[in-house]
């Protein structure tokens, strides 16, 4: 596989971390955790409503821009989520990869108590299945597949999610990429608009790409770079549905207030 910069290296300690989680909490223990019974609810259903629909991000720290606000918490998370919900989120992403996104389990099964009609994606570096057992027991609706990081495992891991019931939104940043998650079976596709190695964002790559991915039968969505109304302005003629936001807003005092300011603004 090429070179993937920082996100091999957050690949490589991820398969470190979900190597001592197997062994701490065995799939048969995740089982029994209560959030697991939650009955997945459908990403893409909630982002087939009329017009453009953002997906609000809980994120404290960013490997691009550092530490977006101090004192991360479950409670915190929780809070920010039932806001975004209520400012009009048509689902909560949330980070759940501890050591380069100060992520972690707690904060979406929180957000799952404080937000139980919004759909939750379980934002983190899928490398095993086992983390979709791990998404299942903490309330996730939806994981996040990133084309580059699987490869080859990119149609099994799609699989075993689909069979868990999850809502998968496979990632992609090039041609070839979209191409595989096509052939995957991905009904819902996201352009990520930063590149892998130097962390830049250039939002031509989601006009690029937009021909491959917003077709009649696949839900696409932008990420990355998306900071004014004007961006999603511009890339929602283009056939995108879903706009996932996390930055612009988790760096302001009040990031529900932002989306709330986001969704009005003209």
């Amino acid at each position: 596989m090429a070179d993937l910069g920082i996100l091999g290296k957050i690949g490589d300690r991820t398969k470190e971390r979900v190597a001592r989680e197997k062994s701490e909490r065995p799939v048969e223990w995740l089982r029994t955790q209560p959030l697991y019974d939650h009955p997945p609810l459908s990403l893409i259903k909630a982002l087939s409503k009329p017009g453009p629909q953002v997906i609000a991000e809980v994120k404290f720290v960013s490997p691009s821009e550092g530490v977006l606000r101090k004192n991360p918490s479950s409670i915190e998370a929780a809070r920010i989520a039932a806001a975004y919900a209520s400012a009009g989120a048509s689902a909560v992403s949330i980070l759940t990869e501890p050591e380069f996104f100060g992520g972690d389990y707690s904060y979406l099964a929180g957000a799952r108590d404080s937000c139980p009609t919004t759909p939750l994606l379980m934002k983190d570096f899928m490398v095993d299945e086992y983390q979709f057992e791990v998404a299942r027991s903490i309330g996730a609706d939806a994981v996040l597949l990133i084309a580059a990081l699987l490869g080859p495992r990119l149609g099994p891991m799609h699989s075993a999610a689909k069979s868990l019931g999850l809502s998968v939104l496979i990632e992609v940043h090039d041609e070839a990429e979209a191409e595989a998650a096509l052939a995957a079976g991905g009904a819902l596709i996201g352009v990520n608009s930063r590149d892998l190695k130097s962390l830049k964002v250039d939002l031509n790559v989601a006009r690029r790409l937009a021909p491959l991915v917003c077709l009649p039968e696949i839900t696409a969505v932008a990420e990355s770079g998306l900071r004014s109304r004007s961006d999603l302005d511009s890339l929602s003629p283009l056939g995108y549905k879903g706009f996932l936001i996390g930055t612009s807003f988790m760096k302001l005092p009040d990031p529900a207030s932002a989306l709330t300011e986001f969704l009005h603004a003209r």
